[in-house]
């Protein structure tokens, strides 16, 4: 699976171009999970950066924390043949409605 598609990337704010916007007010554009696992990844910003793309978005996984992940290292990600995936069915919102809906789910 494409995780960044050219759709995605032509959507995506640069990196920093919404830092005068609070965390839970910014835009989710997308959500990565790996599917053996806690992981998920809720994107924010991205930028390409040398021959990578650098995403900002928020974490999900041992902590959840606002951070910064490439996409090699998404991509490089396989575990018994079982990859990081995009959701095909997120519906992108604000952080605090993405979060609060991720959590209902989880419940």
């Amino acid at each position: 699976m494409k995780l960044l598609t050219e759709e995605l990337r032509a959507e995506l704010p640069a990196l920093y171009s919404t830092e005068g916007t609070s965390a839970m007010d910014k835009h989710v554009y997308a959500k990565f999970f790996f599917p053996m696992g806690n992981w998920t990844w809720f994107v924010l910003e991205g930028s390409d950066q040398e021959d990578d793309f650098l995403f900002f978005g928020y974490v999900v996984g041992l902590e959840e924390e606002l951070g910064y992940f490439l996409l090699s290292e998404l991509e490089g990600i396989d575990i018994h043949g079982l990859t990081v995936e995009r959701d095909l069915y997120f519906t992108p919102g604000t952080l605090r409605e993405v979060l609060e809906q991720f959590r209902r789910e989880r419940a």
